[in-house]
């Protein structure tokens, strides 16, 4: 949806949005304390700081001659107005920064520091540098041209979008057009129904199209920190209607709004209303088994719900899928996020929320923009104030922006578990008195991981196939994080991995990997409905005498 001149900065913002994943965030001692370093360093290593000092000059005498030969990178689209290089002004400026940017990184590398810190200070340098790109400036040249094309009337728009952002965004700049979207209306429009609500979910059930579904029912876990419609935007990137198109009975989790008063809510209690709504489903089908689907953070309380039900023999879990998900947590550290999960910094996150009761998903959002602030920040920016245009008006990005809040319990045991990587070592996550133990899932699992995924590297979503105790089927797609999952067959981009042979080495599965071209929603649909158990009458109508049809989806919660 939205304009033509809206396409290139959503479609592409919506690659590298990071989703929902409680996180830690940064600090502003954090960022203080790696701008004292990096003044430290400066002064304790004068050679090192005058060599640095000398190399920028020489190039930027050269900038200031026409000698140079900096050009941005040929993708960068920050730069991609001819004007750039072509004009001289402009291209001393775009040089200039350009021998900034590469003596600073120089000389972070040049510093004798553990791997671990000298990635700290280069990120952190990198949002200096990316904040004080000419692109940021009202005096760049698709600015200077949109002003006058306008007569100034964009300096006047970009400033009521500014003052807008302040008020209502903590400053950043809007990613979406919020009035071009509704929940129920353009959104979320898959027939169906809420068959159970609790004080915690709603059970959505969606209504059949094909006159006969498999016997074996599917459910839907979503993050709690989003709405579970990122699995029933558009109808063209309809997780929910693709499956119910394939004849498979659909069922999706609408998890509540929490607010303070609900501060207590804990893995148990989210399990607990897992539980409920795989017994309800199979009484509402008469099924005996259920394949189960969890993404993000609903996928790590998804697996730590199915490997307690497995120690207790429980037998109704028939399949396990899950996507972008990350279990084992030994390489954290490789992410932008992981390089600031001090355990001071886990400790300060914890009270934080503790303090208000909730963790808002604004926050969460705010400190994810500043990891991919080129992206999702600077973009922006220079679109909304700079050009005085409206943000774009893109189903993905709208959702990506309608957050919710985890209560402080889970969040804190978020935490515990990120910390102690407590999925990775069995026995160390109890839930309901339960050792969870993953090794003791034996039914059979497909794992889905993005290649472009920042949040969860796709090597260690990998490292799940060797916690589960069944067969694992790894597919490895070539998009971001939320895009993975939104990946409907049409895309003449998309392309997948699978059937590689699975091993400890991610990489050695990889170099056995086929490559195909395409979505893998497909490779998917067809492993679902393999397990899916025979076929049978679709049911005539949604709900039964004991769970009737409260209201039509997508329901109550998912508006609030």
């Amino acid at each position: 949806m939205g304009k033509p001149q809206d396409e290139p900065i959503a479609s592409h913002s919506a690659e590298v949005i990071l989703g929902p994943n409680p996180f830690i965030g940064f600090r502003a001692r954090d960022i203080a304390r790696e701008v004292i370093r990096a003044a430290k360093l400066a002064v304790l290593q004068p050679r090192l700081t005058a060599q640095t000092t000398l190399q920028l000059g020489q190039e930027l005498r050269k900038v200031l001659s026409d000698e140079s030969e900096l050009a941005p990178a040929p993708r960068d689209r920050r730069f991609g107005a001819e004007d750039w290089m072509r004009d001289p002004r402009y291209r001393k400026w775009l040089q200039a920064w350009l021998a900034l940017n590469q003596t600073s990184r120089d000389w972070v590398e040049s510093q004798n520091l553990a791997p671990h810190s000298r990635a700290r200070l280069q990120f952190m340098t990198s949002l200096v540098l990316d904040a004080l790109a000419p692109s940021n400036s009202p005096l760049q040249p698709e600015a200077v041209k949109r002003f006058r094309e306008t007569g100034g009337r964009s300096a006047v728009d970009g400033l009521n979008n500014l003052l807008r952002d302040v008020r209502d965004n903590r400053g950043l700049p809007a990613q979406v057009d919020k009035d071009q979207f509704e929940v129920g209306r353009n959104l979320a429009t898959t027939p169906g129904a809420v068959v159970l609500r609790t004080e915690l979910i709603e059970l959505i059930q969606y209504t059949p199209v094909t006159a006969q579904v498999h016997e074996l029912p599917v459910l839907i876990v979503p993050p709690q920190i989003n709405k579970f419609y990122v699995f029933d935007l558009s109808p063209q990137k309809s997780v929910v209607k693709a499956l119910v198109e394939q004849g498979l009975q659909v069922f999706v989790l609408s998890w509540r709004n929490p607010e303070a008063a609900q501060r207590d809510w804990g893995l148990a209690e989210y399990a607990a209303a897992i539980d409920m709504a795989v017994s309800a489903i199979c009484a509402l089908t008469e099924a005996p088994r259920l394949n189960l689907v969890g993404a993000c953070a609903g996928g790590v309380t998804l697996a730590s719900y199915v490997a307690t039900r497995a120690a207790a023999g429980d037998p109704r879990v028939n399949s396990l899928s899950l996507m972008v998900n990350a279990l084992d947590l030994s390489s954290s550290g490789e992410t932008p996020l992981g390089l600031f999960a001090t355990p001071t910094a886990i400790r300060a996150a914890k009270q934080y929320s503790q303090s208000k009761g909730v963790l808002d998903g604004k926050d969460m959002s705010s400190a994810f923009a500043w990891l991919r602030p080129n992206d999702l920040i600077w973009n922006y920016w220079v679109n909304n104030v700079l050009l005085g245009r409206k943000p774009p008006a893109f189903d993905v990005l709208y959702w990506n922006n309608d957050s919710t809040r985890l209560p402080a319990r889970l969040h804190g045991e978020f935490l515990d578990i990120y910390r102690g990587n407590a999925l990775a070592n069995p026995g160390t996550l109890r839930l309901h008195g339960v050792p969870v133990d993953l090794g003791r899932v034996k039914c059979d699992n497909y794992l889905i991981a993005g290649l472009n995924d920042h949040i969860t590297p796709w090597q260690t979503c990998y490292r799940s196939t060797q916690l589960f105790g069944g067969k694992s089927t790894f597919v490895l797609a070539n998009s971001g994080h939320v895009q993975t999952i939104l990946n409907p067959p049409g895309n003449k981009k998309a392309e997948f991995w699978s059937g590689g042979r699975i091993g400890e080495d991610p990489e050695a599965w990889r170099e056995t990997a086929r490559r195909r071209p395409g979505s893998w929603w497909p490779h998917w649909h067809a492993w679902l409905k393999k397990h899916g158990g025979a076929l049978k009458d679709a049911p005539a109508k949604l709900g039964s005498k004991d769970y009737p049809v409260l209201m039509d989806a997508p329901g109550q919660y998912v508006r609030n």
